[in-house]
Formats: C-alpha cells, sequence, structure tokens
C-alpha cells in the first residue's frame, strides 16, 4: 500500500521507514479536522446599536475620539452588550479602544481609525505578553482583558500609523529609522532586562516596563478572553505584532488584511490559544504572515499553555518572513495545526512552512498537518524546520526541542532555493517528517537534511525528478 494512501485513509497505522527501516506511528490527521472546526463558534450579540457619534466622536476633524468610542462600549457592554458602530469618516483614538464583554465593535466602509503614535497614550500599562514575555506595558493599541463574546469587524480600516519616524526606530536598526544615540528596545532598561527577569523567574507583577522604555506594543491583543471574533476589518502599519491573541480560547480570524512592512509586523500569532480559526485572509508583512506562539524560555514553561488546535484555510501570504510559521517562542508547546488552500507567492517571502526554536526556548512542536499549497515563489525553503534557531541567544541550554509528526500533502512551488531545510540537533534530532504527492520545480539547491529521524518521500518531485 503505498504511504500516501494511508496518510489518507488509516492514520495511525504503522510504517515501515524507508530511511532506516524503522517502525512508526503516523498519529491521528485530518479525520480530527471537522471535530476541532465544530468547537470553533464566534460570538453573537444582541440587536441593540449604538453609534459613537451620539457619544461625541467627531468625524474628519482629527480631534480625539477614543473617550467617545470607549464610552460607547462602555454603556453597550453595561446594557448587556449589542454593537457599537463607527460609522464612514476619519477617526481619530489618542490611546487605545478597550473591548468588553458582549459588544461587537464594528466598521463600515469608508472608516478609518488613526492611532496616535505618542507613547505616553498608552499608559498606565496593562498586563501583557511581549515576544513571549510578560509584563506589564504600554497597552495594545486595541485591547482585551478577561473579556467574552468579543468582535471587531466591519469593512472599515484602523491605522496604526507605524513608521520609521515613531514606534519602528526602536527595533534599533538603521534600516528601520534608529541612529546612534537614539533610544531602542536593546537599552538595557528594555529587551534586555524583560529577558533577565524572565530567566530570573522574577514575578510578573515586578516588570513594570512603559515610559522611558521601548518595547512596542502590539495592534490587537485579547488577554485570556474567551469567544473572540475578528473579520473583515484592514489593520495597517502596526508598531509590532498585528493580531496577537494570548491565552484565549474559541477564536474566529476571518476576511481580515494585515498590510505592514515595519520591523516584527507579524500579521497573526496567537500565541497559548486553543481552538482557533484563520480563514480567508491576506497578508502582507514585515515579518512571519502567520506565526504560532506560546511562550519563551522560564515564561512559556511556567505558563505551560500550548498553542492547539488551529486551522488556517484559504489565506493568502504575500511579503513575510514565512507564511504558516511555528516558534520562535514556543516553549509551552503547539500541537495539531491544520492549514490547506492556501496561496503564497513572493520574492521578499522567505519560506512557505517553518518551524523553529532552539535549546534554550525548548518546547514541544507536534502534529501538524498541511495540503493543498500553491506557492509561487519563495526565497529560501518550501519547508524549514531548525532547532538551532538564534544560536546567540543568552540563557541555559538544557531544553532542546521537540519536533515531530510533519505532514505536507499537495504542495506545489514554483521557485526556492531548497525544498526540504531540515536542521535538527544531535541530541534531539527532527522525526518524523512525511511528504507526498508534491512537486517542487525551480530549486537551486535541492534539499538539505541533518539529524532527521524517519523521513518519508511519496511522490514527491523536485525538478521533474522523483525523490527517495
Amino acid at each position: 500500500m503505498k504511504i500516501k494512501s494511508i496518510l489518507l485513509l488509516i492514520l495511525f497505522s504503522t510504517l515501515i521507514s524507508c530511511n532506516n527501516h524503522e517502525e512508526i506511528t503516523i498519529p491521528d490527521g485530518w479525520d480530527k479536522l471537522d471535530g476541532i472546526l465544530a468547537k470553533i463558534v464566534p460570538p453573537t450579540f444582541p440587536d441593540k446599536n449604538y453609534n459613537v457619534l451620539d457619544f461625541g466622536a467627531n468625524p474628519n476633524d482629527k480631534s480625539d475620539d477614543r473617550k467617545a468610542i470607549n464610552d460607547a462600549i462602555t454603556e453597550c457592554s453595561k446594557n448587556g452588550g449589542g454593537i457599537v458602530n463607527i460609522p464612514p469618516g476619519e477617526f481619530h483614538s489618542n490611546g487605545p479602544i478597550v473591548l468588553l464583554s458582549n459588544v461587537n465593535l464594528t466598521t463600515a466602509e469608508g472608516t478609518i481609525v488613526f492611532f496616535s503614535t505618542e507613547p505616553n497614550d498608552y499608559l498606565p500599562v496593562v498586563k501583557t505578553r511581549w515576544e513571549g514575555m510578560d509584563l506589564y506595558n504600554y497597552s495594545p493599541l486595541i485591547y482585551a482583558y478577561r473579556q467574552e463574546n468579543i468582535a471587531v469587524t466591519g469593512k472599515g480600516i484602523f491605522h496604526g500609523q507605524g513608521a520609521e519616524s515613531n514606534w519602528w526606530s526602536w527595533k534599533g536598526r538603521k534600516e528601520t529609522g534608529w541612529t546612534a544615540g537614539m533610544p531602542s528596545q536593546s537599552d538595557a532598561n528594555s529587551r534586555p532586562l524583560l529577558m533577565e527577569m524572565n530567566n530570573k523567574n522574577v514575578p510578573v507583577e515586578e516588570r513594570v516596563f512603559g515610559d522611558g522604555t521601548y518595547l512596542r506594543p502590539n495592534f490587537i491583543q485579547p488577554y485570556e478572553c474567551k469567544k473572540i471574533l475578528i473579520e473583515d476589518v484592514t489593520f495597517i502599519d502596526s508598531p509590532m505584532w498585528f493580531i496577537h491573541p494570548v491565552l484565549c480560547e474559541n477564536i474566529t480570524i476571518k476576511g481580515v488584511t494585515t498590510e505592514g512592512q515595519g520591523p516584527n509586523n507579524d500579521g497573526c500569532d496567537p500565541e497559548s490559544c486553543n481552538y482557533v480559526l484563520i480563514k480567508d485572509c491576506y497578508f502582507n508583512t514585515g515579518d512571519d504572515c502567520i506565526a504560532i506562539k506560546s511562550g519563551r524560555n522560564s515564561d512559556g514553561r511556567r505558563v505551560a499553555v500550548a498553542s492547539e488546535n488551529i486551522v488556517i484555510q484559504d489565506c493568502v501570504m504575500k511579503d513575510g518572513h514565512g507564511g504558516v510559521v511555528i516558534g520562535s517562542e514556543i516553549s509551552g508547546d503547539c500541537r495539531n495545526v491544520y492549514a490547506e488552500n492556501c496561496e503564497m507567492d513572493s520574492p521578499n517571502l522567505d519560506r512557505a512552512i517553518r518551524l523553529k526554536s532552539n535549546s534554550v526556548r525548548g518546547g514541544i512542536i507536534e502534529n501538524i498537518f498541511v495540503r493543498n499549497i500553491k506557492i509561487g515563489e519563495v526565497r529560501e525553503a518550501v519547508l524549514k524546520i531548525n532547532t538551532d534557531y538564534d544560536p546567540k541567544e543568552i540563557g541555559p541550554r538544557d531544553f532542546p526541542p521537540t519536533m515531530r509528526n510533519v505532514h505536507l500533502e499537495n504542495i506545489e512551488s514554483s521557485k526556492s532555493k531548497y525544498g526540504l531545510l531540515l536542521i535538527g540537533l544531535e541530541n534531539s534530532q527532527i522525526e518524523n517528517i512525511f511528504v507526498s504527492n508534491s512537486k517542487f520545480d525551480g530549486v537551486e539547491k535541492g534539499n538539505s537534511i541533518t539529524n532527521v529521524k524517519n523521513l518519508i518521500l511519496e511522490d514527491l518531485y523536485i525538478n521533474g525528478e522523483l525523490q527517495n
């Protein structure tokens, strides 16, 4: 029986590896997808409408509309929930919009909300997560904490106004607007201090950053929330990551566009989240299009909440470091990820599928299923798995990552440097990689495989040649 038939019909079958003749077991796969989707249910809202104009918002005059928008959200939530409408026009928010339970913040076509680039507008600090590390920092531009049944919907635009003249320079690189003498996240009181606090397990309540530090906020972050919908809206030029739910459950992200070429402008980063659907979205970003995460180093292991049961369907990826990525902040583990029917194509897209970690971050990544992906051009590899990411990271190297059970099926690619670029550690090999019914054309250097156990190829053609 062909391996492809087994992958499709009898998951949990025992196979003989064509590489080293060891018996392996294929874990449950696509037959679990419908059950996962059935548990992802978007919120619904009472048919009660609140117009931000009635709370003092004034379009097109560049006055601060933040209070009016938040007052409408507060009134709506207090009265049992409903829909807060931002009508067509130009609005300005000099600080965060704060979502509350049972509220759908909806925008119309022709609505655009600009956010301030003044850091102190995002004070007081809130509990958040930055690069997988917990702290109190500037509020995300749109924020929710421990709320339920929340949504941001409609055909409008939320514009973060991130640029080299403001947030992006904090990255600390000349290509992002930084010059010598300017502050950056590399300053001793910013990223290095947070990493030290993480490694030393300093209580989160003592990790107070914000004013005088230089850790950029994300665009929209529900934190410890349930039943979330983000649909149809466009996000432009975030200070850092765009959509970043943390420790959330039951999330639908549908029809969303993210446009931003700034540093770390990841499109969608569910972190330590369960039951997530990302569907019909468009990503054109300065970093990973989708990057699934679960905390970094000590924080990820302390909180110990995995990202799991995540479904990605019918998305388009243009520029970015990776299309569908897992890691690198993955210390809390990740499992059961399904990606299908997506298109990826750009000379500025580095990889299609990527898993990344190192022996400081560790983590288990397992049961990753990818099928029906059309790839025009990627700069480096169709599939890259590397367990040596960021080799200069400071910290104890006592946590070799585990990466296993990755399935690619019906993948077509037109141009890349590598087909498969798999880099395992000697003491923690990558295990059980299955690629079937796929064609990688225009591959410059073929495959590069290091420390991989049980690589099974069935009907994989690279530049027209069958691989085995």
